[in-house]
């Protein structure tokens, strides 16, 4: 017998299993994702900084066969909702401290969605921000793309791994809301 509960039969709908049975599993898929999206923007940025490569030839891991990719709008929008939605699914499966710092990470996310929702509504429409030459982000207007973005990488994944760590080793208040079987057992 575990020392927290987990969804005892089959979950009412496909989210509840992905907080419930299937949690670990979840934020391991998710996890995969998050850090290869990371790695194609420290390559880029490694290009850049380290290779000296011009920015317009730095294009990441994927981008150098796929130059595509780099200057699709909806790429990088695609991406920024999967991250929304990953948070969002995921939510109800933390508790306590854990809970906090998915949430801080879910509100940076929020933004960075946002931001690059804007990017692509300017590239469907022509009407750039401000009149710029090319789609721009609100903080984009002080920050060059290539950094911001890292940036943004970076306040995102920070909470989102403090969270995950404390949903692995939850206080015993916090292990007994958990409905998932992401914490060890006590004594592990």
């Amino acid at each position: 017998m575990t020392s927290h509960p987990v969804s005892a039969g089959r979950p009412a709908s496909w989210a509840a299993g992905l907080n419930t049975d299937h949690h670990r599993t979840a934020l391991g898929l998710f996890l995969v994702v998050v850090v290869a999206h990371w790695a194609e923007h420290l390559a880029q940025a490694a290009q850049v900084y380290v290779l000296g490569w011009p920015l317009a030839e730095a294009r990441g891991v994927l981008g150098m066969p796929f130059p595509w990719l780099v200057t699709s709008e909806w790429m990088h929008y695609g991406y920024a909702l999967v991250m929304l939605a990953g948070f969002l699914l995921l939510r109800q499966g933390f508790t306590g401290r854990a809970r906090t710092w998915w949430n801080v990470a879910l509100g940076i996310q929020v933004w960075h969605h946002f931001e690059h929702l804007l990017l692509l509504l300017q590239a469907l429409t022509g009407n750039h921000l401000l009149g710029r030459p090319v789609p721009v982000s609100i903080l984009q207007l002080a920050f060059p793309r290539m950094e911001l973005h890292l940036f943004y990488n970076a306040v995102v994944f920070a909470p989102m791994v403090v969270a995950m760590i404390m949903h692995r080793r939850p206080r015993p208040a916090e292990r007994s809301l958990m409905r998932c079987a992401c914490a060890p057992q006590a004594g592990w």
